[in-house]
């Protein structure tokens, strides 16, 4: 009884404790307001975790990035090795190449955290590149949205400037030919590309100041600006609320999934120590970037089969596929087979990402706020437009290793250039075309599954002596959701007010090629009357439907 009394006496003072602390902090700080943000819904589905993975990765680069700035020199004043790898003693090179053996060989754990971070720096950028991916399949960057893809889009870019200058810094044979490509990219840019490659060098190539340059770019312009844009991004998230999957009880107009506060940080956070142990065990496993085999940069040797990290891969393969073409203008020679392949394809290929939420708006007049993800087969013009990417994208990359892939297979290779090449443009609209033409059989067999039922394998003998099938009826939760895909009409030909007539032509053509091969859901069996009414009233009220109990749906949002 005694013990009971204490106990009682500790809760209460622990409350007032607590109750005191709360008061004192919300006099100073946004704590009640806080309450609803830590209730926040956040829908589940696995595809919603490569965001996450990157923004983990990025934490990785970070944490192991200050720990190399404690060690790393970046100079490029000249000394000789002699330090504990024995196949480099007497050598000269710089200062950054030599910090860099010495953390991979005499810092304890140096040569671990060194790949640890890269490994994390290509997690990242593929991360990157698959969440895009994902947002772009499922129609996520709509409205309410087009500005978060805009910023998703420049991270992407800041990244690539962020792996291309850390690649760089160490100042070794196979970065340094890196280097030497990207000073003749510079000086492929008629007028300005002289000036522009002797303000990044410092002077003649490859001078004395890049690596310096290098450096401070790496370590504080470019993580600023991409710490500032995660953190935009993430805002933008928590106001425009997170996308999610067509269910029932999901609309519009709310969000189902864990609450903020314990579940999602709870996972949220495993889910940062699972990516933390995985790079950390590719980098205990898996040797990337040995710089000590290739030896200090020395700009009159070439590394034999040397490719960029995967990332750039595409700008290599573009460079070797380019024929040789040049013009010559007052006196000046433009160098089209590199200017075009490595400063005008990529240009054009990121203003197309930039520009393509735009796009599909004004060819399909949609305006409308979308909250619910589209599954990629009932957009069949943009999956396909995105296989097509992918395609022209992996082509480059393939070609990248040209020469590699020759030596491996013995074949010629200006025969497998010419293959890469044809490929180039025939294989992007091949897969355009297929891709859509496998989207339309999907959606057909959708509509089959809706109106006949699920196959379940059983057969019986008819009274004719043939046989049927027998179907079973579709579970509710996917009935409702390959009942929810409505597509809106083509547009009319008629132009909008203001709007020049060959432009509505356009237009109206541009809409009609996204819509008109589609196949229309018809319902041919009533929902159960009771079900399809209590289901419109959770998805009025903003609830989840019963057949999911444990989803949380917050309060409606926007």
């Amino acid at each position: 009884m005694l013990l009971q009394r204490r106990r009682a006496r500790a809760g209460a003072r622990a409350r007032h404790a607590g109750e005191h602390t709360v008061d004192w902090a919300d006099g100073r700080l946004p704590v009640s307001a806080g309450g609803g943000l830590l209730r926040k819904a956040f829908p589940e589905h696995w595809s919603f975790l490569l965001g996450e993975i990157a923004l983990y990765s990025f934490v990785v680069l970070l944490l192991t990035g200050v720990w190399l700035t404690l060690f790393f020199k970046p100079s490029m004043t000249e000394v000789v090795y002699d330090g504990s790898y024995e196949p480099l003693l007497g050598v000269s090179m710089s200062e950054a190449y030599r910090s860099t053996v010495d953390i991979s060989f005499d810092v304890r754990g140096g040569l671990l955290i060194r790949q640890v971070h890269h490994w994390a720096a290509l997690v990242f950028l593929s991360a990157i590149g698959v969440h895009l991916l994902r947002i772009f399949f499922t129609g996520a960057f709509r409205r309410p949205r087009e500005v978060n893809w805009l910023i998703g889009v420049t991270l992407f870019v800041l990244a690539l400037a962020e792996g291309f200058a850390g690649y760089s810094l160490p100042d070794d044979l196979l970065s340094g030919t890196g280097l030497r490509i990207a000073q003749g990219i510079m000086l492929s840019i008629p007028v300005v590309g002289t000036y522009i490659s002797m303000f990044v060098f410092g002077g003649e190539y490859p001078g004395e100041d890049i690596v310096p340059r290098l450096y401070s770019v790496h370590i504080l312009l470019l993580p600023a600006l991409l710490v500032a844009l995660v953190t935009l991004h993430l805002i933008l998230v928590f106001y425009l609320k997170h996308t999610q999957w067509a269910g029932r009880g999901r609309t519009n107009r709310n969000a189902v999934g864990k609450p903020m506060f314990p579940q999602f940080m709870t996972n949220s956070t495993g889910l940062f120590f699972m990516v933390f142990g995985v790079l950390t065990v590719l980098a205990a496993v898996a040797q990337i970037n040995p710089i000590w085999t290739y030896g200090p940069y020395r700009p009159d040797i070439v590394s034999t089969g040397s490719q960029p990290d995967w990332y750039v891969g595409f700008l290599e393969g573009s460079l070797r596929l380019m024929p040789p073409f040049e013009t010559a203008v007052a006196g000046h020679t433009v160098m089209w087979n590199v200017l075009v392949p490595a400063v005008l394809l990529p240009g054009a290929l990121f203003a197309v990402l930039y520009a393509y939420p735009f796009f599909e708006r004004w060819v399909t007049g949609d305006h409308e706020e979308h909250h619910l993800c589209d599954r990629p087969r009932d957009k069949p013009v943009r999956t396909g437009l995105g296989v097509a990417a992918i395609v022209f994208y992996g082509v480059l990359l393939l070609a990248g290793g040209n020469d590699i892939l020759a030596h491996t297979f013995d074949i010629s290779l200006n025969l497998l250039t010419w293959i890469f090449r044809i490929t180039l443009v025939l294989a992007p609209p091949l897969a355009l075309v297929a891709t859509k033409r496998i989207c339309l059989a999907l959606q057909e067999r959708d509509r089959e599954r809706l109106s006949e039922g699920e196959e379940t394998g059983e057969v019986y003998q008819t009274l004719a002596g043939g046989y049927a099938e027998i179907n079973g009826p579709l579970d509710p939760e996917e009935r409702h959701v390959l009942r929810s895909r409505r597509e809106p009409e083509p547009l009319a030909p008629s132009p909008k007010d203001g709007e020049a007539p060959h432009v509505g032509r356009l237009r109206a053509t541009l809409s009609g090629w996204y819509y008109d091969d589609r196949v229309d859901v018809e319902e041919t069996e009533p929902e159960d009357e009771r079900g399809g009414e209590r289901a419109s009233a959770l998805e009025a009220a903003g609830e989840p439907a019963a057949s999911d109990p444990q989803a949380y749906s917050g309060e409606p949002e926007r």
